[in-house]
């Protein structure tokens, strides 16, 4: 597929006609298109397509049904019927009413091209561009960061079941691969062995059985992965992510000793965070943050919240693996702002951040950065934690500013916080930054249980 840029058009006439008859009051993608416009380009996207080939569907209307289609929670194939058949998409992407639309499949392919060009953001970008030239967004004003889980579409395994299914995917995957090579190597029984999906109730009962059956299905994972890299064996198949996940939990969970395969002791085990916790979703990891736990990802998001400017917006979304810290992030936060030209001038961010993290932002030109009070929303309402509340007394007002650059001269405006006399041992000339409490415990992985 190749991209051939041509102009955008206004909406067509007929269009435009049946659509303010049949919503005389507007619908959300009336007016999307009326107030922000196109907001793609197709030349913001020309890097992520060949220059040949069959043309391919027109990208800023790829762009905006992807927006349209998560803003309604559509799958693909809804999405593509909704641009087939829905008045107000068509007005929105501007559209004859007689247009047939596009095979779904189309969506997920201009995905993939943009994740795999390192142009996702481009998506939220083109929409931050648009909103800031209308006024609904500004730079040097006050924003706010904090990060959530995002549950991995996985299936939870014990022990036993993560090291015989990852097997299983590394064989299906060679198989897809070189079937030929496959079947000549393995041996009769591993077709009845690893057939069928590996479930904990057909795995033997009692810890010396299971035992015994996870050395069995790590003396296998060896024999696969010696047949893999042997030199007569196809390069291509080294380079199978189901391969490369089968050698990392080897090493994770088994050793070698005196020409036998052993399963490791829990205390030999790698910490759990750092471990693999499905052969189908390699980077999915365990996480721990405010007394939750989950196995996926983590999500940072940042949003305007200046008072006097509504509705607040987001500005930036990063999605990290689980065990990411927050700290580790303001640095490509903040770069992805100057981008869109959206750095602001007062960042709030919670006590999961620390003073390194903030002092690593003065690069970006950065004055100060805010510290806010970690809060909990219980049932709607917006609560202090424990360990905030116990500890009020550090605070000066709702936060506490910090200065990106030591050193730096205070500016005018700034606000710097003042302790009494009884709480500061320093010379006054250089007041103490108060730094807030520990909100919760230091997280703390689950302990590797026996097999299974």
């Amino acid at each position: 597929m190749s991209l051939h840029s041509e102009p955008i058009g206004p909406v067509p006439e007929e269009t435009a006609r049946i659509a303010r008859a049949a919503f005389p009051r507007g619908t959300t993608w009336l007016r999307l298109r009326d107030e922000l416009g196109t907001i793609y380009e197709d030349a913001s996207f020309a890097a992520v397509f060949p220059t040949h080939g069959q043309p391919a569907e027109t990208p800023w209307r790829l762009a905006l049904v992807t927006i349209m289609q998560f803003a309604e929670g559509l799958s693909d194939r809804q999405a593509a019927e909704a641009v087939r058949a829905r008045i107000d998409w068509k007005y929105a992407l501007g559209l004859e009413l007689t247009d047939p639309g596009f095979n779904f499949s189309v969506l997920s392919e201009f995905r993939a091209r943009l994740v795999a060009g390192s142009a996702e953001h481009l998506l939220l970008d083109a929409l931050l561009v648009a909103c800031t030239a209308r006024g609904y967004l500004r730079s040097r004003g006050q924003q706010r960061t904090d990060s959530t889980q995002v549950l991995g579409v996985l299936r939870v395994l014990n022990r036993l079941e993560l090291l015989a299914e990852t097997l299983r995917a590394a064989l299906n995957a060679v198989a897809a691969a070189a079937p030929d090579w496959l079947r000549a190597r393995t041996p009769p029984e591993w077709f009845e062995r690893y057939s069928r999906r590996i479930e904990d109730y057909r795995l033997p009962k009692g810890d010396a059985a299971r035992r015994a059956y996870a050395e069995l299905v790590g003396a296998d994972d060896l024999f696969l992965l010696n047949e893999v890299y042997a030199p007569t064996a196809p390069s291509s198949l080294r380079h199978l992510p189901a391969i490369e996940g089968l050698r990392q939990v080897w090493i994770a969970h088994y050793s070698q000793s005196e020409g036998q395969v052993r399963l490791r002791e829990p205390k030999d085990m790698p910490p759990a965070p750092t471990a693999r916790q499905s052969p189908y979703e390699p980077e999915a990891r365990y996480g721990y943050k405010r007394g939750q736990t989950w196995r996926g990802y983590k999500v940072h998001l940042t949003e305007t919240r200046d008072d006097d400017q509504w509705p607040h917006l987001l500005t930036h979304v990063a999605t990290t693996i689980a065990t990411a810290a927050d700290m580790e992030q303001l640095a490509s936060i903040h770069q992805g702002l100057v981008r869109v030209d959206l750095l602001p001038k007062q960042h709030l961010v919670d006590t999961a951040t620390s003073a390194r993290g903030i002092c690593s932002t003065a690069s970006t030109g950065m004055r100060s950065i805010c510290w806010a009070r970690h809060r909990r929303i219980i049932n709607g309402s917006s609560r202090p934690s424990r360990a905030s509340t116990a500890r009020s007394s550090r605070w000066t007002g709702t936060s506490t500013w910090c200065a990106a650059r030591r050193g730096a001269p205070a500016q005018a405006g700034t606000r710097r916080t003042r302790l009494k006399a009884s709480q500061s041992s320093r010379s006054p000339s250089r007041p103490r930054i108060a730094r807030p409490a520990r909100f919760a415990p230091s997280a703390r992985a689950p302990r590797a249980s026996r097999v299974g």
